[in-house]
């Protein structure tokens, strides 16, 4: 893989195609996966493909993904850093709830490492209460209990999900921002000014649902685009992804391995000029 990297600390080196785990839970990020063996065959693979960052967490699974993710890659490769998120508790019927107190987010913590089988995580994304986006609500409380942890050896670097500029801005007076992971692909864009500003401040913006999630990209210009040169219209949409600025990141997830092989080749997928302007008509 040709992908480039980027720098987000000295100690913090990813490629800008990374992994996201999510889909190696069951059916809704619930329960096991149908095929544990193929789940651990694909984080393999992408660790092969030369893929150095992961995006998980305990929530999906619950437990379950963070569980496959050490029993696939631990002891795990110097170069290889997991990005794990805290914020929400999973409820039995399977729903998403906020978990946000300072005791939930450090117990998260834990569980977290716990079940990674690591010391120290590398990244932890603070998941806001408003996590697909349009809330200007204070994050302070709750990115200053992750900062304690900072401080205390727990956690390498921090980040947001599911925040506005002025949410991240808060958060840089308590401790640097290395990451940001908001709702954002080819036909979402309500977050252009996000995108802009990480890149403005050396903040990776990762892309959560870079080819639309749970209800997939569709656009007549992507599938032509995508014909002409000859790529899916997922490669596509992920080297556009990764052209969009500069600290562009990509987390698509997938438990297949030949869309995992397809996903990583686009990041050598260069996009001309002509197919840019076409793809950014789409979101105009």
């Amino acid at each position: 893989m040709t992908n480039s990297t980027i720098t987000l600390a000295e100690d913090l080196t990813i490629t800008r195609m990374g992994y996201g785990a999510m889909q190696l839970a069951g059916p809704g990020v619930f329960g096991p996966p149908q095929d544990r063996d193929q789940a651990i065959a694909v984080l393999r693979e992408a660790v092969d493909l030369g893929v150095t960052h992961i995006d998980t967490s305990d929530f999906y699974g619950p437990v379950v993904v963070n569980e496959i993710i050490k029993a696939a890659l631990h002891p795990y490769p110097a170069d290889l850093h997991l990005v794990t998120k805290v914020g929400a508790r999973r409820g039995d019927d399977g729903s998403w709830n906020p978990a946000l107190e300072p005791e939930d987010l450090k117990a998260a913590v834990h569980e977290n490492l716990e079940h990674l089988g690591l010391d120290v995580l590398d990244v932890v994304n603070l998941r806001t209460a408003a996590h697909d986006g349009g809330s200007e609500e204070s994050i302070a409380a709750e990115f200053t209990a992750l900062a304690e942890l900072q401080q205390e050896g727990l956690i390498r670097h921090l980040g947001l999900s599911g925040v506005t500029i002025t949410q991240i801005r808060e958060a840089q007076t308590i401790a640097p921002v290395v990451t940001v992971q908001n709702l954002y692909n080819l036909v979402r864009r309500d977050d252009d000014d996000v995108v802009d500003f990480c890149a403005d401040e050396n903040i990776a913006f990762a892309s959560f649902f870079p080819l639309g999630g749970f209800n997939p990209l569709q656009s007549e210009t992507l599938a032509k685009v995508a014909a002409r040169l000859n790529a899916s219209p997922q490669q596509v949409a992920l080297a556009w992804l990764l052209q969009r600025s500069t600290t562009s990141i990509v987390i698509p997830g997938t438990s297949s391995l030949t869309h995992l092989r397809e996903n990583i080749a686009a990041a050598d997928l260069v996009l001309p000029t002509d197919a840019v302007a076409e793809l950014n008509a789409i979101g105009a």
